[in-house]
């Protein structure tokens, strides 16, 4: 017995010990880290990281511009930078697009439809990168701005590389890079640095799974060639643009975005179908979520009012806050048939069927009710916080996806038995929502597959977010992680692919195979000159 237990003892103690260390390191060595986050639900996640940071002793500096939709200016974890300007991704940039895609997205499935979606995305996503050029423009301008940055000797940026500029700023100060990611300027993530095999590597809009028949790799491949010609075309030019006007000439915006040292990358192998990744990819995936705490008072008893049944709670993120008339008015009486108790963050007009069982609210606190007892089922649209707060509270998911990743979110969700999806175009149609959610209810599969991920997800060594402060320190503490990225994106395509190494193979083998008959030609030519001569 004493054996056995000296081992634990030791290791105890080292850990113990390690702890100290790490804490000692952060009293004496808080780091000093510049973020330049994006709006929206975005922001909800990189906010909590930031409120992490601070509580480990770190400075932190928030880069927002004076029109800001969520960052406000008087948070007591982070410092603000205002950065002046004329246009911004606020809520009616994003509620103009809203409009356009519930329009194209309710006439159903079509080839017209599918062409008018795909060009109000391209030109959604041509805006907005517009929008963060200039941003980075002005930066880059202000000298006083650009000198105060400098001088403040930042140990790190971290960015969402969904927009470009925290990536531009980043090389502009010479600072280590830093990414909270799931998307960047030209799509996934993963495909910028990781190898991504159409065969089973779905592409995001293709609605497909990693499991593909022949004509779903057909699609799969179009889907490639649509992302690659709206990051060559619409968004990698605005970027290089800014790299040319105020970077060396050979500096290339792709290099940069490939280049970040350490991707934070906010999914998990529980959420996402199985893929190739590489060294400096670390997993985060539901990182913002926590267990429950206690409800508002007034939300509490309107959830213990719900008897046996319990509670549906139906929001569609920070970006859809309120569905077309006609579309709200038949999801409220469909929620009025029910026995249970419903929770709708809802910020439109009061539709005229809702029911007395529902409760229309302007803000929820989405993970506290996801992880009350008594909520049954979450009407969601996809988004990935969403979606990963209901893995994390073993809450089963009916699917209303609106736009970009929302529908491949559910589908991964589906695909494990733990959620139903309904398109814009078939949710209001006969019963299709109410049918939805009384299967979600009475088939108990879809709650036990959700209880099964929700294991598997928190069997974890550490805490996504534990895990996600220290890969932060340690890029702090040695000034990069170089050791960890490849030189793969500093090679040309031909390279990366060796095709330069199958054609000099498939020239050798040519050389070789024609040889003997270059000989026998020779040989049959000299013979025939020979004659020739002796005839003379």
């Amino acid at each position: 017995m004493f054996r056995l237990n000296m081992p634990l003892s030791r290791n105890a103690t080292c850990l113990l010990l390690l702890s100290f260390v790490c804490l000692s390191w952060r009293m004496c060595h808080g780091g000093n880290i510049l973020i330049v986050p994006l709006e929206g639900s975005h922001w909800v996640n990189m906010d909590v990281m930031i409120e992490a940071l601070h509580s480990r002793g770190h400075s932190v500096d928030v880069v927002r511009t004076n029109k800001s939709w969520y960052i406000q200016d008087d948070s007591p974890h982070f410092n603000t930078i205002t950065v002046p300007v004329t246009e911004a991704f606020n809520n009616d940039f994003i509620n103009e697009i809203l409009k356009k895609i519930f329009a194209i997205e309710r006439e159903g499935s079509s080839v017209l439809s599918f062409a008018s979606l795909q060009a109000e995305m391209f030109a959604a996503m041509f805006n907005m990168h517009r929008i963060m050029c200039k941003m980075a423009t002005g930066m880059f301008k202000d000298k006083d701005l650009m000198n105060s940055l400098k001088e403040s000797k930042y140990d790190l940026v971290l960015t969402d590389p969904a927009w470009g500029a925290g990536i531009l700023l980043a090389h502009a100060l010479k600072l280590p890079l830093v990414y909270n990611v799931r998307w960047i300027t030209s799509g996934e993530g993963h495909r910028a640095i990781a190898p991504s095999p159409l065969s089973y590597v779905p592409l995001t809009g293709s609605g497909l799974s990693d499991k593909m028949t022949f004509i779903q790799r057909v699609k799969n491949f179009l889907f490639s060639l649509i992302w690659q010609a709206q990051d060559a075309f619409f968004i990698r030019p605005q970027y290089q643009a800014v790299c040319d006007k105020f970077f060396d000439p050979e500096v290339r915006y792709n290099d940069l975005l490939q280049g970040a040292d350490l991707w934070l990358m906010r999914v998990d192998f529980v959420f996402e179908f199985p893929r190739p990744t590489m060294p400096n990819v670390v997993y985060i995936g539901g990182f913002q979520c926590k267990p429950a705490t206690p409800l508002p008072e007034h939300l509490e008893e309107f959830v213990q009012s719900s008897g046996e049944h319990g509670v549906i709670i139906m929001s569609l993120g920070t970006f859809v806050s309120e569905l077309p008339a006609d579309m709200t008015d038949k999801i409220a009486a469909t929620f009025a048939k029910l026995p249970q108790k419903v929770i709708w963050r809802h910020k439109g007009e009061r539709p005229a069927t809702l029911g007395n069982n529902t409760l229309l609210v302007d803000w929820m606190p989405q993970n506290d009710l996801l992880g009350h007892p008594k909520i049954k089922l979450f009407v969601a649209h996809g988004g990935t916080n969403g979606v990963q707060e209901a893995i994390y509270h073993s809450v089963p998911v009916v699917g209303i996806p609106v736009f970009f990743d929302q529908y491949d979110n559910l589908l991964r969700l589906k695909e494990r038995g733990a959620a139903r999806i309904l398109t814009l175009a078939t949710v209001d149609k006969d019963n299709n929502f109410q049918d939805a959610i009384q299967e979600v209810l009475n088939e108990p599969s879809y709650r036990l597959n959700m209880q099964r991920l929700s294991r598997l997800h928190r069997d974890q060594p550490m805490k996504p977010l534990d895990t996600a402060l220290f890969w932060i320190e340690f890029v702090m503490r040695h000034k990069g992680a170089a050791h960890l990225r490849t030189e793969s994106y500093r090679l040309p395509w031909y390279s990366y692919h060796s095709v330069d190494v199958l054609l000099s193979f498939l020239a050798t083998v040519a050389a070789i195979a024609l040889l003997p008959l270059v000989f026998v030609s020779f040989a049959c030519r000299k013979k025939s000159l020979k004659r020739k001569t002796s005839k003379k």
